[in-house]
């Protein structure tokens, strides 16, 4: 989706004062249990979900279009501080007629349907005194690279599907000019990214207004007219999209691009760490727990990465003593001027992501009973955003199939990657990682939309990390090469809870970020940048890989402990797959849960 609305109207939150102190109809009025039957309250719940579920689609009408709903294709969403008000407004209504259902005698799904929205929409409100809608762009998100990149997302069958393109491309400038006054109102309240990475955002935009028109990600869809089309209206088609982009779209780039540069760069803070925004303590504070679904203070994970990199690092310095090499230090040199070990093209790296990707799901009837319908396809980053682009990164499919899940791979500077890594990070934003997790989810009929669409970061990409393991257990990784690279992603992770608590809470500045990757790793320099930025603007959304790796590894071997002959890996995976995303603590009680039945 483009952006997430909230709203600043903290007056609001007043209003949850006392929400738990009695139960309430949907209508407001106060009920006992006794006075509604079982299944009227079940009645009452799910119609609540579908109710949230609509307004969600409705109110972000770029997300329903990712999952193939295209009532909405035709719209963008209001970013406007009015539709930010409305939207915390209904937050708070939608928690208060939640909280009203009581869900005694539900099944343990049901009620967790309850809870999880539950805990979903307080976040959301408790966040809103961050105001984090006045911080909407990065250098590596934002309306001005979410919307070209939402292009390759559309599915484009009928004359409608072009229409509604249309309508969107002549609403871009509105959507630009709300953001525009988001961050002017942030420059006021001091809520600003950090000054050395505004001007990537100003030439981000500058590249995309300055591309061919035949090169715009906005055009390509003239390039694949379905075959039905007549010839009157592929030219009629052709001649308004054209024209859409020459005549609003890139003046809107280059418009914005101006006032990135001129007027909001020179605001950017000057520290990196989220501790200098405005409550910067409860800023992270929130962004941990949010990201880790745990309550691990910044200090305990900072340690947690300290002891993981100390034991990351032993298998890796085992790797290069095997090798021939004395060191680590020398070891990564070795690599970094190894012609063999880079790749000599962009398509050298998508072939082999498609074919370590082929090679896991051959394997996959080992691990899983219950395996994924949804299709995945290998994809090339697009150029206007692979500068700041992760090495790979996933894009979920439509639940119905219509899209495929894509892998994304940033093939830029090919020459300065390497190839240790891809075989890893295939099964980490593949299968049996981010594509299989995520169309399993989409694929659980009896879970609700938000459920099967949901994500918990700790979760999601705990399972990735853990996914990586597998093809280790699988016998992968033969090439010693390719298992160093192994060990590495799994390093970066375990870097990560160091460098972003170092950052965010003990007040590191971007160079000991960097010291820190050289110091432990030999990560290729342009991904060393990229990362340390990431972690930057997104604080503590890194942490969730190796916490949710550890507790998913933590779990398996208590179910293996608990079970001996008894455990079979493939229920275990089918159970923690079998409920969409979860917070730890939920996955953790599911998985207990089947233990028992299985004793």
């Amino acid at each position: 989706m483009m952006f997430k609305k909230t709203a600043s109207a903290a007056a609001l939150l007043m209003t949850l004062c006392g929400v738990h102190a009695e139960v309430f109809a949907a209508s407001g009025a106060p009920v006992s249990s006794s006075a509604a039957t079982l299944d009227a309250r079940r009645a009452t719940l799910n119609s609540l979900l579908a109710e949230q579920w609509e307004y969600k689609l409705r109110t972000d009408p770029e997300f329903a279009s990712m999952l193939g709903d295209k009532r909405y294709n035709d719209q963008l969403s209001d970013f406007s501080q009015a539709a930010i008000d409305a939207d915390h407004k209904a937050e708070v209504d939608f928690l208060k007629r939640f909280l009203a259902i009581d869900s005694k005698g539900f099944g343990v799904q049901e009620k967790l349907n309850k809870d999880l929205m539950v805990q979903q929409l307080k976040q959301e409100i408790a966040a809103v005194r961050f105001k984090e809608w006045q911080m909407p762009v990065l250098q590596n998100s934002g309306i001005h690279l979410q919307a070209p990149e939402m292009v390759a997302m559309l599915s484009f069958v009928s004359v409608k599907d072009y229409d509604d393109y249309i309508a969107r491309l002549k609403a871009l400038p509105r959507a630009f000019d709300q953001t525009t006054t988001q961050m002017q109102n942030g420059i006021r309240n001091k809520l600003m990214p950090p000054q050395f990475l505004l001007e990537k955002i100003a030439r981000q935009c500058d590249e995309i207004a300055a591309m061919k028109l035949d090169d715009s990600p906005f055009t390509q869809p003239v390039k694949k007219f379905p075959a039905d089309f007549s010839d009157a209206d592929k030219q009629r088609l052709r001649s308004a999209i054209f024209d859409a982009v020459t005549q609003q779209v890139i003046p809107t780039y280059q418009k914005f691009a101006v006032f990135v540069r001129n007027d909001y760069a020179p605001h950017g803070r000057k520290e990196v760490g989220v501790w200098s925004l405005p409550d910067g303590a409860e800023r992270y504070k929130q962004s941990v727990k949010v990201s880790t679904t745990t309550d691990m203070s910044p200090e305990q994970i900072h340690q947690l990465g300290l002891r993981e990199v100390a034991r990351i690092e032993g298998q890796m310095l085992g790797v290069a003593k095997k090798l021939g090499y004395a060191d680590l230090k020398s070891f990564n040199a070795m690599v970094l001027k190894n012609p063999d070990l880079h790749p000599k093209s962009r398509q050298e790296i998508l072939d082999l992501y498609t074919k370590y990707t082929d090679q896991m799901y051959t394997k996959l009837p080992q691990l899983f009973g219950r395996l994924p319908k949804a299709k995945v396809t290998i994809m090339a980053v697009e150029e206007f955003r692979e500068k700041e682009a992760a090495g790979a990164s996933y894009n979920h499919g439509t639940p119905d199939g219509s899209r495929p899940g894509h892998v994304m791979v940033n093939t830029g500077d090919f020459a300065d990657r390497a190839t240790l890594s891809i075989e890893t990070t295939s099964l980490h934003e593949g299968v049996p990682g981010h594509h299989m997790q995520i169309s399993i989810a989409q694929e659980l009929t009896d879970l609700p939309p938000f459920r099967a669409q949901g994500g918990y970061n700790a979760y999601v990409e705990g399972w990735a990390l853990y996914s990586e393991r597998l093809g280790e257990e699988l016998g992968f990784y033969q090439d010693p090469y390719s298992y160093y690279g192994h060990l590495q992603d799994e390093m970066l992770r375990a870097i990560r809870l160091v460098v972003d608590t170092g950052l965010h809470y003990k007040k590191w500045n971007r160079q000991q970020v960097v010291d820190f990757f050289h110091d432990h790793s030999g990560i290729e320099e342009v991904d060393v940048q990229s990362e340390t930025d990431r972690y930057i603007v997104w604080p503590g959304q890194a942490l969730g890989y190796k916490i949710g790796q550890l507790k998913i590894i933590a779990l398996r071997e208590y179910a293996t402990k608990k079970l001996g002959k008894k455990f079979d890996i493939r229920g275990f995976h089918d159970e923690v797959l079998g409920a969409g995303a979860l917070p730890l603590d939920v996955l953790e009680q599911r998985i207990h849960a089947w233990v028992k039945t299985q004793l």
